[in-house]
C-alpha cells in the first residue's frame, strides 16, 4: 500500500487493532451464521473483496486510511472462518492448529528477512505492507482467533477477556521496555491484538452477557473502529 493510506503505530494503532480483532470475530461470525455462508464459502468472496481493496488503494490518489482498515477488516473476517473450519469443521485439535500456525508464521518472517524485508516497525509504512506482511496478518488473525477459542472453552468469553486484554497491553508495555517496537514483538503484539480480541468480540456478541446479540455486536465493533480511525487524530499523522 501506499505510504500515505497507512496509520502511523502508536497507541491509536494498537487501539484500532483490537478493535478491528473484536469486529473482525463478529463480521466472521456473522457471515457463517447469519448469512448461512458457513467457514467455507465465505472465503473466496472475501479473497475477492481483498483483492478490490487493494486494487482501488493502488490507483486512489486521496489519502485515507480507510483502504488499510478494510483490508484489516476482511482478512480477520476471513481469519475467524478458516479458524472455525480447522477447528469445529475439520475437527483438529487447538494444539495442533496453534503450533502449525505458529510455525507458519514463523516461516513467513524468516522469508520475508532473508529476502532483506524492513526489520523494524518504528515508522509509519513499517513492515512494509507487501504480500508478505499480509500473509502473516492472515496467519497471525487465525491463529489469534484459534489462541482466543481455546482460552474462552475453558475460561468462558468473559473471564478469558480479563485474562487476555492484560496480556495484550502485557506485550505492548514489553516491546515498548525492550528495544522499541522491532518486527518479532510488532507481530507479537498482533497475535495477542487477535487473541484478546476473539473473546472480547464473542463476549459483547453473547447474549448470556450483553442484549445485544451477534447483529447488533457487529454494528458496533465495526462502527467503533470507523470513529477511532475517521475521528481520533493522531499527532503524527491525520486519516
Amino acid at each position: 500500500m501506499q505510504a500515505k493510506n497507512l496509520p502511523t503505530i502508536t497507541s491509536r494503532y494498537w487501539t484500532a487493532i483490537l478493535v478491528a480483532s473484536m469486529a473482525g470475530a463478529n463480521t466472521g461470525d456473522f457471515l457463517a451464521n447469519i448469512l448461512h455462508l458457513g467457514h467455507l464459502r465465505g472465503l473466496p468472496p472475501l479473497a475477492a473483496a481483498f483483492v478490490v481493496i487493494v486494487w482501488a488503494e493502488r490507483r486512489a490518489e486521496a489519502a485515507t486510511e480507510a483502504y488499510y482498515w478494510l483490508a484489516i477488516i476482511v482478512l480477520r473476517t476471513g481469519a475467524t472462518n478458516l479458524a472455525d473450519l480447522v477447528a469445529h469443521d475439520l475437527q483438529l485439535g487447538y494444539g495442533l492448529i496453534d503450533t502449525a500456525l505458529t510455525a507458519l508464521l514463523i516461516a513467513i518472517l524468516l522469508a520475508d528477512r532473508a529476502r532483506g524485508g524492513a526489520t523494524g516497525a518504528g515508522g509509519r509504512n513499517l513492515p512494509a505492507t507487501d504480500a508478505p506482511y499480509w500473509a502473516a496478518m492472515l496467519t497471525a488473525g487465525t491463529l489469534g482467533t484459534a489462541t482466543g477459542d481455546f482460552v474462552a472453552a475453558h475460561l468462558g468469553f468473559g473471564f478469558g477477556s480479563l485474562v487476555l486484554a492484560p496480556v495484550y497491553a502485557i506485550v505492548l508495555l514489553l516491546a515498548a521496555r525492550l528495544g522499541g517496537m522491532t518486527k518479532p514483538w510488532y507481530w507479537a503484539s498482533i497475535v495477542a491484538a487477535r487473541t484478546a480480541g476473539t473473546t472480547l468480540g464473542d463476549f459483547v456478541a453473547n447474549q448470556n452477557f450483553l442484549p445485544l446479540g451477534l447483529s447488533r455486536s457487529t454494528v458496533l465493533t465495526c462502527g467503533l473502529l470507523a470513529a477511532i480511525v475517521f475521528f481520533w487524530r493522531d499527532a503524527a499523522h491525520d486519516t
